[in-house]
């Protein structure tokens, strides 16, 4: 018996039932998480945490349950995955015990091409019951890039290898062939076979917890549970919604360029309230571009899920989220593309999408919103060849400021809001790779001004100690600061620099590049953004921003500036000339 979007065939659940299948079901989808975490090869999945695992609806793949440790964007994007091997299978012979497809097609699936997608029917008394489905972030994929962020590519074929649906495991037959091909197009294949047979792990693990759950409650008692879990996830949305006020709130954003043309591309959002439901129009974005910014229609709509469950916080992860949402999303726009356009750097443009979304909603629901934060994964590359001939591949991405939102101050350094993911260690990577961190650091006056300040992002500089290696970088926010909301100020930009023998430069597109030559003891070095302010900084108590002063977070020059406060440079208010400042400046 497979869980039922509808409910009159469900028996009725009491809540403390309920609330013991969702912490169950939930804990499934953990154990499979902490699985992949612990015996993954590549530092992006065991330390980052760039990885997903859930349970599926066995006919629409609709997201039922999630785990807490994964990236909230596959929770969206995986059920598309899902629906793709629904309708391969459709196609031809079926589902059956044993299958295992595996895949990593954006457009069919979401995301770009190193997000592998292992999809597993999950049956019971020879009944589909739901599907398990986990995705992780392999560290090279093929393509013109090491590690795949390639901020030059104009069609996919230069980013890896793009693998339709296909039966990784026939009726619990392995197929090696599968396995040898994908090893032959990676420069790290032990990397990626190690990745591999984690994520095989983690399903396999998540079918023995699912069989005992029905073991002890039935699969007729599971599905009504996950029904109902759905049912009130879109239950509780609408109300959520229908307190907003109605009309239309709108907000545009940009990206730096597309990493070929150096020409801004609109990100231009209409959010539309109308009782308990919400449109969210796109006919505004920019148009497709050539290079690799594009993203699919399902990870389009798996951002906006992220940005959502940002906001109301309260909705329990499952597809109930979306049902009181429409979305225009025209066809071939930067937000719906199909093959061959490029989509390796989709984070940075559903990055985009979240802030459009947070910035519109600041206008309805100042009280649930925050700052934009700072809004770039900077995927940077470094590659090369040890002494020994071994090929090296370091790839990472960094982190920067979080928005300052209405309860208080955006965090430091946090990582993307895409995700739950981590930033490597500066330990692991300079263990696993030759190289050193020369700094890493909090980047003084990046937050945002505001009531809220924005938090600060961070300095990041790195010195290569092999003879030579090639340096790419993917970034954005170099033009475009993150915006401030309810009158909290823009972050500082990113900055991105790199030394060469005569003196340090800056990339021709700001925030991408290809192919740098470092030679051993050059260094490359990331800047990157705070996050927004929430409300104005002029309103901010003194003795925070003096707080700021003596901590390194602000100078005692963007104190009297932004925040109209006189400190000194150890942090010593001059209360009797702030509200003098402060005074002139409500005068003007």
């Amino acid at each position: 018996m497979s869980p039922d979007t509808g409910k009159s065939d469900m028996q009725q659940l009491d809540p403390v039932t309920l609330a013991v299948l969702k912490g169950r079901l939930e804990q499934i989808a953990d154990e499979m998480d902490a699985t992949l975490f612990r015996s993954a090869f590549n530092p992006i999945i065991a330390e980052a945490h760039d990885a997903s695992h859930g349970l599926y609806h066995a006919e629409t793949g609709e997201t039922l349950v999630q785990g807490k440790s994964g990236l909230p964007v596959f929770v969206g994007a995986m059920s598309f995955a899902v629906k793709a091997v629904i309708d391969r299978a459709a196609k031809t012979s079926g589902v059956a015990p044993g299958d295992v497809y595996i895949f990593n097609d954006p457009y069919e699936g979401g995301t770009h091409l190193s997000d592998f997608k292992l999809v597993r029917p999950f049956f019971r008394d020879g009944e589909l019951f739901c599907y398990l489905a986990s995705v992780g972030h392999w560290h090279d994929v093929g393509g013109n890039v090491p590690g795949n962020y390639n901020p030059v590519a104009t069609e996919c074929f230069q980013e890896g290898m793009l693998i339709p649906p296909v039966k990784l495991y026939d009726k619990g037959e392995f197929r090696p062939d599968i396995v040898e091909i994908l090893k032959s197009n990676s420069r790290l294949p032990g990397s990626l076979y190690g990745d591999l047979n984690g994520q095989i792990n983690a399903l396999e693990l998540g079918e023995q917890r699912l069989n005992a759950l029905l073991d002890d409650y039935g699969a007729e008692t599971v599905a009504s549970g996950l029904a109902e879990l759905k049912a009130r996830a879109g239950q509780l949305m609408r109300s959520f919604i229908a307190d907003l006020p109605d009309g239309t709130y709108s907000a545009d954003d940009f990206l730096d360029n597309d990493g070929i043309t150096d020409t801004p591309l609109r990100i231009g959002l209409d959010i539309k309230i109308d009782g308990d439901r919400m449109m969210l129009d796109f006919a505004r974005t920019s148009d497709a571009c050539a290079g690799p910014v594009n993203i699919s229609r399902s990870t389009a709509i798996a951002s906006c899920y992220v940005a959502l469950k940002h906001v109301f916080r309260d909705v329990p992860a499952n597809a109930g989220v979306l049902e009181p949402i429409d979305f225009n999303i025209p066809e071939q726009s930067l937000l719906s593309v199909g093959a061959p356009k490029p989509v390796g750097g989709y984070t940075e443009t559903i990055l985009r999408v979240i802030d459009v979304i947070f910035v519109a909603l600041s206008q309805a629901a100042p009280d649930m919103v925050n700052g934009c934060a700072y809004g770039t994964i900077n995927a940077l590359s470094l590659a090369g060849h040890r002494a020994d001939g071994r090929r090296w591949v370091m790839f990472s991405f960094f982190g920067g400021g979080h928005g300052g939102n209405p309860e208080g101050d955006g965090l430091n350094h946090g990582n993307a809001p895409i995700s739950t993911a981590t930033i490597p260690p500066l330990e692991i990577l300079e263990a696993a790779y030759p190289v050193q961190f020369t700094q890493w650091a909090l980047r003084p006056d990046s937050g945002g001004p505001g009531t809220q300040r924005g938090g600060n992002g961070a300095i990041y500089e790195i010195k290569l100690l092999e003879k030579q290696a090639d340096v790419f970088l993917f970034g954005e926010r170099g033009k475009y600061a993150p915006p401030g909301v309810l009158g909290g100020e823009q972050a500082a930009f990113n900055r991105f620099t790199y030394e060469q023998d005569d003196g340090r430069h800056e990339p021709p597109m700001i925030s991408k590049m290809v192919g740098i030559k470092l030679r051993q003891g050059q260094k490359v070095r990331l800047e990157t953004p705070g996050g927004g302010g929430y409300g104005n900084p002029t309103e901010r108590d003194p003795e925070r921003v003096a707080e700021d002063v003596r901590l390194g977070y602000v100078s005692s020059e963007a104190a009297r500036d932004r925040y109209a406060c006189i400190v000194d440079q150890i942090g010593n208010l001059d209360t009797a000339g702030t509200i003098i400042l402060r005074q002139e400046i409500g005068n003007q």
